[in-house]
């Protein structure tokens, strides 16, 4: 089993900047992803990065605003996000791929991934 624990949403002004922490269980780095879910669309793949966070690996629509990053040693993953805007607002989540060793186009997958934070709101005001 693995437990994943999020932190860092909230309510702020478009333009402005948020970092969400994902802190794991356990000792064993991996292939980590957020995830994003606004109300009434449906789940959208973030990003995702390495088991030791050499690689990352965005979505278009975030790529230059948003930075994935992970710190082995304290089993924590990070996703910074500059210049948020109104249509980021969504419930972020993290999730660990345990099966996988290596990220790839798999990665963005949702269905790939076997464990899930409990998501943490942000709010992006016009």
């Amino acid at each position: 089993q693995v437990q994943l624990v999020e932190s860092g949403g909230g309510l702020v002004q478009a333009g402005g900047s948020l970092r969400l922490s994902c802190v794991a269980s356990g000792r064993t780095s991996y292939v980590m992803g957020w995830f994003r879910q606004a109300p009434g669309k449906e789940r959208e793949f973030v990003g995702a990065i390495s088991s030791r966070g050499g690689i990352t690996y965005y979505t278009d629509s975030v790529k230059g605003r948003f930075t994935i990053s992970r710190d082995s040693a304290k089993n924590t993953v990070y996703l910074q996000m500059i210049n948020l805007k109104p249509e980021d607002t969504a419930v972020y989540s993290c999730a660990a791929d345990v099966s996988t060793l290596l990220l790839g186009p798999r990665s963005s997958w949702a269905n790939e991934y076997e464990y899930w934070g409990q998501g943490t709101q942000v709010t992006v005001s016009s």
